[in-house]
């Protein structure tokens, strides 16, 4: 009879679908087997495909499959459609449960990876991207769904900035693999996707094997959930969503159209925000959990604001670099509002709400690119002065954040929850 180990001591019963009535339930190993070690490894193997992904798109798009601006625009479209879709991923929780769900998610991103370099046509590349995308959106939303739910409050903060550090660690090697792949050895452009997604692909079976399977300490909503209650979570979520388009889309294009970045230079940018992310994320982790999601946001859209006015005026192509790096570091501090909405919700709808908060996070992602890209023909400038905007309306939802949030207690003014004291 299979055996599950609960992350934390709990009377609640497992899940539907986890292990029959009956079977034994046992503390976590004191082990390297326990689920934070889990959750970092999971991390760390994701971007073995995903960066692998990401250095080849590009060259291979245009040299292989001949594309032109508009086929690679209708890629990233199609790319970002299984984020938007997140949502769904409460509906296949009705069959699987997280971990499973996640190492598999985590399979089909390697095998969307591994398959790519096979299919150099417009319409392969299109199919390749999306099974690849799905299995990376799916595995996002259950490893931050796992993180919320195994981890104590109080170590999440530092659990997540170690598993940004282990990303971004795996990116940095993978990224130099590659190069030393295709620059000193001159690999065929599909046996470096091949071996990128194998790698995660042999990661995920490992931690199948390896790892006992965690039940969930809290039983789960099997539906979709939008509470009144989380809208402060849902506008951040928003909002930082929107943030991130702005640098993925327009802050490399920058340093590309007005300081003549060669792919060469983009690539060592890429390289260092890879490294000073695996050294500092850690301590960004730390200094969350030291001084709260209120003080970090606020912290971190303050810098955006200056961030964002600095590349609508700047002029110095080294400054401008320095600006794409400290903007990047920013990500890390985005920490908070997962542990904010830890901190207020209940335990049962973090894995519903993973889904939805994923979903939330790319509705940015299906305007903003395109309605930005017809802004930057008339100003560049006017993009990143749109971003500071932003920036200024996510220090005004943060600075709603309470000082000491949980439920009851999840805005500073707005709708709140009444919670039933005991008589």
């Amino acid at each position: 009879m299979s055996k599950e180990i609960i992350p934390e001591a709990s009377n609640h019963a497992a899940p539907i679908g986890d292990v029959p009535a009956g079977d034994i339930k046992q503390p976590v190993p004191k082990g390297w087997r326990n689920p934070e070690v889990l959750l970092i490894l999971m991390a760390a193997a994701m971007p073995l495909s995903f960066s692998t992904w990401m250095a080849l798109l590009n060259n291979f798009s245009v040299e292989m499959a001949d594309f032109t601006g508009r086929e690679i625009g209708i890629l990233q479209s199609l790319r970002e459609i299984p984020g938007f879709l997140a949502f769904s991923a409460i509906f296949v929780l009705l069959i699987l449960r997280e971990q499973t769900f996640a190492l598999i998610s985590l399979l089909v991103l390697g095998v969307g990876v591994a398959i790519s370099g096979y299919f150099p046509t417009v319409i392969g590349l299109y199919c390749t991207t999306v099974l690849m995308s799905i299995g990376f959106h799916y595995f996002e939303t259950m490893q931050q769904a796992l993180s919320l739910q195994w981890v104590k409050k109080e170590r999440t903060a530092m659990v997540m900035g170690r598993q940004l550090s282990a990303k971004s660690l795996s990116s940095l090697v993978m990224f130099g693999i590659v190069w030393v792949m295709l620059e000193i050895f001159n690999v065929e452009y599909r046996y470096v996707y091949l071996f990128g997604g194998a790698l995660t692909i042999i990661a995920a079976l490992a931690f199948w094997g390896a790892f006992p399977k965690f039940a969930d300490a809290h039983p789960q909503t099997k539906k979709l959930v939008l509470r009144k209650r989380y809208w402060l979570y849902y506008a951040l979520t928003f909002m930082s969503g929107a943030r991130r388009q702005i640098f993925t889309v327009f802050a490399g294009f920058l340093m590309v159209e007005k300081f003549g970045y060669d792919a060469g230079t983009i690539t060592l940018l890429f390289l260092l925000n890879h490294a000073i992310n695996m050294v500092l994320a850690p301590k960004i982790g730390k200094l969350i959990a030291k001084w709260g999601e209120r003080r970090a946001l606020t912290f971190e859209y303050i810098g955006l604001f200056i961030v964002f006015l600095s590349y609508a005026f700047v002029e110095n192509d080294k400054v401008a670099g320095g600006l794409y790096v400290v903007d990047h570091l920013f990500f890390a501090m985005a920490i908070a509002i997962k542990t904010y909405f830890q901190k207020i919700a209940d335990p049962g709808d973090i894995s519903s709400t993973a889904g939805v908060s994923f979903t939330i996070n790319h509705i940015a992602a299906v305007f903003i690119p395109a309605a930005f890209g017809l802004l930057w023909l008339l100003s560049p400038s006017a993009v990143f002065l749109a971003g500071a905007a932003m920036a200024v309306v996510s220090l005004i939802l943060a600075l709603n954040v309470p000082h000491d949030p949980e439920p009851g207690n999840e805005v500073v003014r707005g709708y709140k929850s009444e919670v039933l004291k005991p008589a």
